[in-house]
């Protein structure tokens, strides 16, 4: 293979490992990291605590006990008494490890349930995917109930659920989660199998590292920008009534590990080229100073070896031969 083509072809298999880089990186956590349940629940639980999302969890609890209480009872006044009551004792609960333990089994349940409707498992079906409040319902009629509040009896601990996925979109979701699960395998060795092959085809195999680190670098820099923009963009298109500090502390808690990698990404690449150029001018530097550290030959030396030289390089005179002599 000639060397221009080699070139080429190794530009080419560079080019593609570097623009795979980001999107391996975010199908191998979509796949990989939010598809594993206790890895999902431990990043939750610190939101637990989060003023925002208890605020958004006490608001969103607290309407719908509101709108039960005012199903069974008429009078507007009487609601109006208990709302108080309801949303005090919602903020209490909101601070007790009993909240905290209802939050992780709530997320547990949420995304066994959302997992079996991908995966099309027995457990699953094709209804919507909802949780259910009712717990925290039961806890906050309790408290109630102990403080006396009016109406506290009357509150109905039903199954209060939230739909997480709708019935109609399970079909496309799960296409879409097994192409996720395919590619989030495939994107990553893909980029790397290009990075080898494109750096041991090239001619410059030490350029070709460098570029293939820059790029690399480059691409964590994409993704932690893109990152940036989905966050924008999925806080802008929220409904006005969620709230949307309480979404941004999620957006953030779940990309965490793949903001994490982004960086890591960067620095890894500028790292690895940073090395290797620095590596370059130390080899080319230690060549310069061994052709300058050899000994020069002695001056009677070096007329000698320019005598010879001379010698060796000037043409030899031939004698004419003499002429034969005959005796008369």
């Amino acid at each position: 293979m000639s060397r221009p083509l080699r070139s080429g072809l190794s530009a080419v298999l560079i080019t593609l490992s570097c623009l795979l880089v980001p999107f391996g990186a975010l199908t191998a956590w979509a796949a990989y990291g939010l598809t594993d349940t206790g890895r999902y629940v431990t990043t939750m639980a610190p939101l637990a605590a989060d003023p925002d999302v208890r605020e958004a969890v006490a608001d969103t609890v607290g309407d719908g006990i509101l709108d039960e209480i005012g199903r069974q009872v008429d009078a507007k006044v009487m609601r109006a008494t208990v709302a108080p009551f309801v949303h005090d004792a919602l903020h209490s609960f909101t601070q007790t490890a009993a909240f905290r333990t209802a939050w992780n089994e709530g997320n547990r349940a949420a995304h066994d349930a959302v997992l079996r409707a991908l995966r099309d498992e027995p457990g699953g079906s094709d209804r919507p995917v909802t949780v259910d409040l009712a717990p925290v319902t039961a806890n906050v009629k309790a408290r109630l109930a102990q403080d006396h509040v009016p109406l506290a009896n009357r509150i109905p601990v039903e199954h209060a659920e939230v739909a997480l996925l709708p019935a109609q979109e399970l079909g496309r979701l799960r296409k879409g989660f097994h192409v996720l699960e395919v590619a989030g395998f495939w994107l990553p060795v893909a980029a790397v199998v290009f990075a080898v092959a494109g750096i041991a085809l090239a001619a410059c195999r030490r350029r070709a590292l460098v570029a293939t680190a820059l790029g690399t670098a480059v691409g964590g820099a994409l993704l932690a920008l893109a990152l940036a923009v989905g966050r924008r963009l999925t806080l802008s298109d929220l409904p006005d009534e969620v709230s949307q500090p309480a979404a941004a502390a999620v957006y953030d808690a779940l990309t965490a590990t793949l903001r994490t990698v982004s960086w890591l990404l960067v620095a890894l690449g500028l790292t690895v080229a940073a090395l290797t150029w620095l590596t370059r001018r130390r080899t080319a530097g230690n060549d310069r100073a061994g052709r300058s550290n050899r000994p020069r030959p002695r001056p009677r030396l070096r007329l000698l070896l320019g005598r010879r030289r001379r010698a060796s390089s000037a043409p030899t005179q031939t004698q004419p031969p003499e002429p034969t002599r005959v005796d008369a």
